[in-house]
């Protein structure tokens, strides 16, 4: 087993994709000031999560994880606007 940082790969995989559903349930506000970069970050952020996940799966040899994002889900659901509203 893998141990980062004191955290397991296993733990850590399980870390991220909470992360990731998280943002993925995050509805964007854009009447609120500042959502388009809050929504903007968000969408990075799930990003590296997604890759890092990926590496952990690549390393452990896990074939149930997938890089695929849209295996943990997506961001799809709530677009990030343009322009701030």
């Amino acid at each position: 087993m893998s141990i980062v940082a004191g955290v397991s790969a296993t733990d850590l995989a399980t870390v991220l994709e909470e992360l990731i559903a998280a943002l993925d349930r995050r509805v964007p506000r854009v009447e609120q000031a500042g959502e388009v970069t809050i929504a903007r970050d968000a969408a990075a952020l799930r990003a590296k999560a997604v890759a890092r996940l990926a590496e952990l799966a690549a390393t452990r040899g896990d074939r149930r994880r997938s890089s695929d994002p849209s295996s943990v889900g997506s961001l799809a659901n709530h677009p990030i606007p343009d322009q701030p509203i």
